[in-house]
């Protein structure tokens, strides 16, 4: 009787370790990269609004070449933008145009945020219920 009470704990524990574990880890992780595009979005709309409120028409910058090589660049007329749009795309927007766009692709990433965080819940409240289940199969006293 105690072999088939350990068989089943180990396979709880293995079911936690090597399923739900992983599962969680990677639920994070794919929430905090749409935390880290939502305040991309975010920091391109602060500048828009800034460019809007000081009227700014020309803007010199610097441009990162790659593996953080950085050249100066002057932008003669900041009237339009580009936004990466994903899968290497790129529309040419005015700022009121980017706006919008800013806006809806804040609501959608706010949207997956909560998808993610939703699913990271879920996943917790599993990984509990296994606990408490082997909690219950050991015969161990409640924890409070």
């Amino acid at each position: 009787m105690d072999g088939l009470i350990q068989q089943k704990v180990q396979r709880f524990e293995e079911f936690v370790d090597r399923r739900l574990k992983p599962d969680l880890v990677h639920a994070i992780a794919e929430r905090d990269k749409v935390f880290e595009r939502q305040e991309v979005f975010s920091n391109l709309r602060r500048n828009i609004e800034n460019l809007e409120k000081n009227s700014v028409t020309s803007l010199q910058t610097m441009v990162n070449l790659g593996s953080e090589v950085y050249m100066q660049a002057e932008v003669p007329d900041t009237q339009r933008i580009f936004v990466d749009i994903g899968l290497g795309f790129h529309v040419e927007f005015t700022w009121s145009e980017a706006l919008k766009y800013i806006s809806i692709k804040e609501e959608s990433l706010a949207n997956q945020i909560q998808e993610y965080t939703r699913l990271i819940a879920s996943i917790k409240a599993q990984i509990k219920i296994v606990c408490e289940g082997i909690r219950e199969l050991l015969q161990l006293p409640a924890e409070r």
